[in-house]
C-alpha cells in the first residue's frame, strides 16, 4: 500500500510539473506572438508590395492586440489611428511598397480619423507611388476617404451613396409619461441636449440650430474638398444631393465620382500591370496589420530623450478603466509617471472622447496642469473632445484638432428619476421612511426631490458650470463672459473651434507631436506610448470578461436589446452627480 502510495505521490507530482511548464510555456508563446515578435521587414513584406487600406476596419487610437493573430497567416494585431497615419508615411519612402489598394465599401471610422488617413494618403501621393481605390456600394464616409485616389472605380451594378448628413434623436419623454416615471432634470446650457430626450418631445430650437450649424459645415468640408479632389464644380455636387442625382454606378462616373466601372477582378488586373505581376493571383498585397508588425520598431524615432504619448479615448470614469475608458486611477498614474520622469521632454495627448463625469474631468485637468508647469503639453482631437473631455485638456500649451472633429459642448447637467408612482400605480408598492433630519437627505428613486433637495442639486450644477467656465477662460486666455457666449453646451466642429479660440491649429496628430518637439527644442527624439500594453494575463482575462459580458447580453436581449441596455446603463451612471458630456444618442448619419 505505501509503494502504491509513493508511486501515485510522485505521478501526480510529475503530472503537476508538467502542467505548470506547460502552461508558462503557452503564455510565453503567446505572448510572444502578442508582441508581435516576427522576422526581417524584407523576409515579411517581400518586393512590389501593395499596402491594402481596408477603411471597414475599425481603427482605435491605441493598437489592440489578436491573441490568435500568431496562429492564422489572415488574422493580424489591429494598428491605431497613428499607427496607420504613421506606416502610410513610412511607406512614402519604402522601396518594397509600389502602391496603396483601399477597400472603399464602408468606413466604419469617425470623421476625424478619416480626414487625418486622408490627409496621409494626399501626401504619399507625392511620392509618385500609386493609389487605386475599389468598392461595391461605396458610403459616403468610405467615399471622401478614397476620393483622393489616383483611380477609383466602383461596381457595374453598385454606386455611391452620396447624400447628406443626417442627425437623429429618440425621445423617451412619451414612454415616460405613460410609465408615470418623472425624471427630476438639472443642466447648465440652453444647448446641453443630453437631458432633451427626457424633458421634451422634440428638439428644441436651440439644438436643431446647433445641428443644423454642424452638419452643414461638416458637409461643406467633405463637398469642398471632394471637389477638389475630384476636379469638380461644387455647385455641381451640392445638386447632386439636393436633386438626387446619383442613383447609379453610370451616374457616379457621369459626374465624375468614380473614374470608371469595373468588377473586383478587372480593377485588380490594373493593379497587377502597375507592379510588373504575372497575374492578380501574384500581386504582393500587405495588410496593414501585417506592415505594422514589420515596421512598427522603426515608427517610435531614436534618441536619450523622448516625447510622451498619451491615447485617451472614451468615457471619462473613476476608478480603474476598461477598454474604451479614460479611468480616472490609471490616466492619473500615467500623467504623474511621466511629468517625473526627466527622459520625457514633452508630453501629447491624443483625445477622443464626448466626457463623462464632471470630477473626474477636474482632477485630470490638475494632473495636466502640474505637468504643463514642468514640461509642455500639446493636445491633439481626434474624431471627438467634447465636454468632458474639452475640459480636462483646455490648460494644453497648444490644441489641435481635425476640421471635422466634434468639441466644445461646454455645459453640465444631471439627473435623477422620481420612480414612486410607477412602482405604486403599475405594480401596487409604495415606499416610507424616516429621517433624523428636519427634512429628508437621502436622495432616492422611490421618493420625489424636495424644494431644499432640488435647490441643492442646481446650486451644484450651477457652481460646476462656472468652475468649468473659469478652467476655458484661463487656459484659453478669453474672458469668462466671451466662453460663457460660445459655451451653454453648445457643440462646434474642429473649423468652427478655431474660429472661436478653442483650439489653437487645425491638424492631426503628427502635426500636435512636432509641436511638441519644437516647444521642447528636440531635433531627435524617440515616442514612450501610454498606457503601455497589457500583460499576457490581464488582456487574456480582460478579453474574457469583455467578451462573455456582451455576449450573455445579446444572447438574453438579442441585438436590439443589447443597445437598450447599454443606453439605459450610461444614463443610470448620470443620476444625481455633475455630467460633462454630449449627448449618448448624437450621430450622424450616414
Amino acid at each position: 500500500m505505501r509503494s502504491f502510495l509513493k508511486i501515485f505521490l510522485a505521478s501526480f507530482l510529475a503530472l503537476v510539473v508538467f502542467v505548470i511548464v506547460f502552461f508558462f510555456f503557452s503564455i510565453g508563446y503567446i505572448s510572444g506572438v502578442v508582441q508581435g515578435i516576427g522576422s526581417a521587414h524584407n523576409d515579411e513584406v517581400g518586393s512590389r508590395g501593395v499596402l491594402v487600406l481596408d477603411l471597414g476596419e475599425s481603427f482605435g487610437e491605441k493598437s489592440t492586440s489578436d491573441l490568435l493573430a500568431g496562429f492564422s497567416d489572415t488574422r493580424y494585431n489591429t494598428p491605431g489611428v497613428f499607427d496607420v497615419i504613421r506606416m502610410i508615411h513610412y511607406a512614402k519612402k519604402d522601396s518594397a511598397i509600389k502602391g496603396i489598394y483601399i477597400k472603399s465599401n464602408a468606413n466604419n471610422n469617425g470623421l476625424g480619423t478619416t480626414e487625418e488617413i486622408r490627409n496621409e494618403l494626399l501626401d504619399f501621393k507625392k511620392s509618385g507611388k500609386f493609389i487605386y481605390a475599389y468598392g461595391d456600394v461605396i458610403s459616403l464616409k468610405a467615399f471622401y476617404a478614397a476620393s483622393i485616389s489616383d483611380r477609383f472605380y466602383c461596381s457595374p451594378k453598385g454606386g455611391v451613396e452620396w447624400k447628406g448628413l443626417t442627425s437623429v434623436m429618440e425621445f423617451f419623454k412619451g414612454g415616460l409619461d405613460k410609465l408615470e416615471i418623472q425624471p427630476e432634470i438639472f443642466y447648465a446650457g440652453k444647448f446641453k441636449s443630453y437631458t432633451e430626450p427626457f424633458r421634451a418631445n422634440k428638439m428644441s430650437d436651440a439644438n436643431r440650430l446647433q445641428l443644423t450649424v454642424i452638419l452643414g459645415g461638416i458637409f461643406n468640408h467633405i463637398l469642398n474638398q471632394t471637389a477638389i479632389a475630384r476636379q469638380q464644380d461644387s455647385a455641381v455636387l451640392r445638386r447632386c444631393v439636393d436633386e438626387h442625382l446619383i442613383q447609379t454606378g453610370s451616374d457616379a462616373v457621369k459626374f465624375k465620382l468614380v473614374d470608371g466601372l469595373k468588377y473586383n477582378d478587372q480593377v485588380l488586373e490594373e493593379v497587377a500591370g502597375k507592379v510588373k505581376a504575372t497575374s492578380i493571383s501574384n500581386i504582393n498585397f500587405i495588410p496593414l496589420g501585417k506592415y505594422f508588425e514589420s515596421v512598427k520598431s522603426k515608427l517610435k524615432g531614436t534618441g536619450s530623450e523622448s516625447i510622451a504619448i498619451i491615447y485617451a479615448e472614451g468615457e471619462v470614469v473613476g476608478g480603474k478603466n476598461s477598454q474604451k475608458e479614460i479611468g480616472q486611477d490609471v490616466y492619473r498614474q500615467i500623467i504623474r509617471k511621466v511629468r517625473l520622469d526627466n527622459d520625457v521632454k514633452a508630453i501629447v495627448v491624443r483625445i477622443n472622447s464626448g466626457g463623462g463625469s464632471g470630477l473626474v474631468s477636474e482632477n485630470l485637468w490638475r494632473e495636466l496642469t502640474l505637468a504643463k508647469a514642468d514640461k509642455p503639453v500639446v493636445v491633439s482631437f481626434g474624431d471627438v473632445s467634447a465636454s468632458g473631455a474639452y475640459y480636462l485638456t483646455c490648460n494644453a500649451d497648444s490644441i489641435f484638432s481635425d476640421p471635422m472633429t466634434i468639441t466644445g459642448s461646454i455645459g453640465v447637467f444631471t439627473m435623477l428619476f422620481n420612480t414612486q408612482a410607477f412602482f405604486k400605480n403599475k405594480l401596487g408598492i409604495t415606499f416610507d421612511a424616516v429621517h433624523t433630519a428636519k427634512e429628508p437627505d437621502a436622495i432616492t428613486l422611490v421618493q420625489p426631490l424636495t424644494d431644499m433637495q432640488k435647490k441643492f442639486i442646481q446650486n451644484g450644477v450651477d457652481s460646476f458650470y462656472q468652475s468649468f467656465l473659469t478652467r476655458v477662460a484661463d487656459g484659453r486666455k478669453k474672458e469668462i463672459p466671451y466662453i460663457d457666449s460660445i459655451a451653454q453646451g453648445r457643440i462646434w466642429s474642429g473649423d468652427q473651434a478655431l474660429q472661436l479660440g478653442l483650439v489653437d491649429r487645425i491638424g492631426g496628430m503628427q502635426d500636435a507631436l512636432d509641436c511638441a518637439a519644437r516647444l521642447a527644442k528636440l531635433k531627435s527624439y524617440r515616442v514612450a506610448e501610454y498606457p503601455e500594453p497589457e500583460n499576457i494575463f490581464d488582456l487574456l482575462l480582460n478579453n474574457y470578461k469583455q467578451s462573455a459580458k456582451e455576449k450573455a447580453i445579446r444572447e438574453d436581449l438579442g441585438d436590439q436589446g443589447a443597445y437598450w441596455y447599454s443606453m439605459m446603463q450610461n444614463y443610470r451612471s448620470v443620476s444625481g452627480i455633475p455630467q460633462t458630456r454630449l449627448p449618448f444618442q448624437f450621430s450622424l448619419v450616414p
